[in-house]
């Protein structure tokens, strides 16, 4: 802690005692009177134009501690110098301020300590607290400071009493005030039975020793220098000298041994009637000393030596070590806890991570044979409907191989028929040969009388000649794109078989198609029974008709019956053709949807006899 974090404790509680109503800000003329007061126990010279400039009065509220920090710092805390000052002093000023307003001693005078002590008490406080705002002092440090005292005065401290007194206190932000502080001491639950004079003694020690840095006083003899003779002295210690007064007044100063990294103290043998004897060397001379007995001389020595180490390290304060390291420790300690609490805190998140890992994992367990029992169930279900299905595929494949069967029988009896229309096709062409020999011989009769009726009618026979000409033909082609419509419907028929054998494979769509194969085999059934009929109805045999010898008008015999015979085989032919290629489209189109199933050849085959029979009437 350096010094300017030292005056700003005590300066903050003048501050606040100033604050008399607890807003955070202070008259500006409170201030410069605070302000003044500084420089006069800090030595400082004294600037009143930079006072008043600061302070000026164009704005009359109080000032707040942040408005008055940077005049603080720039004109009294920068300007002070260690050593320039007596920092008693300075402490007494803030003292007095803060005590006014926030010590409250017994009224009865039944305090455990004296105002001065406890002035000393709160010096203390402000050495051993925390350095954040407000101040406080954790409660190791309460311990730490009441067991000094308790030390000095050769007693022990209650730590159970300690602890109770702690629990009752109320800690704002981990810690005790100094005024909590102080009541707590003068309640004498801690240092009850202990005399008012004792006390004071043992916080004066104390006071010296952490404040002062005193670290060792009291009565050694001394030898001297010049007359060699030895000298009753009362020596105090401190980091950077030991120095020794004519008596524990400390009044008359007889000297100082300056002390540095380069001194060293020795025990030196018993001689010249002295005992317990030791020397200080230093880089120009030897101090020789003798303590009342060898415990003094050891504490001596090891104070000497602490002292030297310090200058060694350049620190000038032991107890500011101590509480830096006391501090440190707290602050291992916090994070060790705190690492501590966070690991406990992970176990436990892992604790109940791993339980709900565990119960996740039984639920899935559960799951897992609800599934496995489910699977199970559904594969028996599946095996069953498998069987029914394959019992009931291989009934309708053997239908469907019976109707294949059936459906091949009726095509060889549909090829015979075929096979008698166009023989009665033939006949009919040697039948128009004759009658067109019959008619060139009348023509050549009757061209004398009716040589223009002759020639009008020779062209109306020669466009019937080649009317029944382009009529033959196209039935030819037509029965040519039966026969190949016959071979697609047989390939379409290979192809359903191939279906069927694939049926076997796909087993959930396999109903479906053998069904539609049934509706369709039915339908088609239907459709042969109806040709059939049709077909009884249209087929006549057509036998070599007698020559009609009546004529009409005067005109050629046989020329009107055979004009009247094929006018009606010309509409019998076309509307057997409207009939004949609507099963055949109808057909097409269940073929190209079912994937031709065996049912399509039956339309195409009865509209070939139904257009065999029509060209031979």
């Amino acid at each position: 802690m350096d010094l300017r974090a030292e005056l700003l404790k005590s300066i903050w509680y003048a501050f606040t005692a100033l604050d008399v109503e607890k807003s955070g800000k202070v008259s500006k003329s409170q201030l410069k009177v605070l302000s003044h007061n500084l420089y006069t126990v800090l030595c400082i010279p004294h600037d009143p134009v930079a006072l008043e400039e600061h302070f000026r009065d164009d704005d009359d509220g109080p000032v707040s501690s942040q408005g008055y920090m940077p005049y603080l710092n720039k004109y009294i805390l920068d300007k002070v110098e260690e050593g320039a000052f007596v920092k008693e002093n300075f402490d007494e000023l803030c003292w007095t301020l803060t005590a006014k307003k926030n010590y409250k001693p017994d009224r009865n005078g039944n305090s455990v300590v004296s105002h001065q002590d406890a002035f000393k008490l709160w010096c203390l406080f402000n050495f051993l607290s925390e350095d954040k705002y407000p101040l406080i002092m954790v409660p190791d440090e309460v311990e730490y400071l009441l067991k000094k005292i308790c030390t000095a005065m050769n007693v022990e401290l209650n730590s159970c009493e300690l602890d109770d007194c702690l629990s009752q206190e109320p800690q704002g932000q981990g810690g005790l005030t100094v005024w909590q502080f102080l009541d707590m001491v003068n309640s004498g639950r801690l240092l009850r039975g202990i005399e008012q004079e004792a006390i004071s003694m043992a916080v004066e020690e104390v006071y010296q020793e952490v404040i002062e840095d005193v670290l060792k006083q009291g009565y050694l003899w001394k030898k001297g220098q010049l007359r060699r003779n030895w000298s009753e002295r009362w020596f105090m210690l401190k980091p950077s000298a030991l120095s020794y007064y004519m008596s524990e007044e400390r009044k008359e100063k007889k000297g100082s041994i300056t002390l540095d990294k380069h001194c060293c103290v020795e025990v030196l043998p018993d001689r010249d009637g002295k005992r317990c004897m030791f020397c200080v060397k230093t880089s120009s001379r030897t101090y020789e000393m003798s303590a009342s007995d060898t415990r003094q001389r050891q504490e001596w020595t090891l104070a000497i030596q602490t002292a030297i180490r310090l200058q060694a390290e350049g620190k000038k304060s032991l107890h500011k070590d101590l509480k830096q390291k006391r501090r440190e420790q707290r602050e291992q300690r916090e994070q060790r806890k705190a690492a501590k609490e966070e690991e406990t805190q992970r176990l436990k998140q892992l604790q109940e991570e791993k339980e709900r890992k565990l119960q996740e994992l039984e639920l899935l367990k559960e799951a897992q044979r609800q599934a496995e029992i489910l699977l199970q169930e559904e594969e028996q279900r599946r095996r069953k409907q498998h069987e029914e299905m394959q019992r009931t595929l291989e009934i309708q494949l053997q239908e469907a191989e019976q109707a294949r069967a059936s459906m091949q029988a009726e095509m060889v009896l549909k090829e015979e028929e075929a096979e008698r229309q166009r023989k009665r096709i033939m006949e009919l062409e040697e039948m128009q040969e004759r009658l067109q020999e019959a008619l060139q011989q009348e023509v050549k009769a009757r061209h004398d009388e009716e040589s223009v009726r002759y020639a009008q009618k020779l062209k109306q026979l020669m466009k019937l000649k080649e009317e029944q000409e382009e009529y033959i033909i196209k039935t030819q082609l037509e029965k040519q794109v039966l026969k190949q419509e016959m071979e697609n419907k047989n390939k379409c028929l290979e192809e359903a078989q191939k279906q069927l054998e694939e049926v076997r494979v796909n087993r959930l769509r396999v109903d479906q198609d053998v069904m539609a194969a049934q509706r369709k085999l039915r339908q088609a059934s239907t459709n042969v029974k109806h040709w059939n009929v049709q077909m009884n109805r249209l087929m006549h045999p057509i036998e070599p008709g007698d020559k009609r010898t009546n004529m009409s008008g005067g005109g050629f015999a046989g020329y009107a019956p055979l004009m009247c015979r094929r006018d009606s085989s010309l509409k019998l032919k076309q509307k057997v053709e409207d009939k004949g290629s609507e099963p055949v489209r109808q057909s097409s189109k269940e073929n190209v949807s079912n994937g031709g199933s065996s049912s399509s050849p039956l339309p195409s085959s009865d509209a070939d006899t139904m257009a065999t029979e029509a060209s031979n009437q």
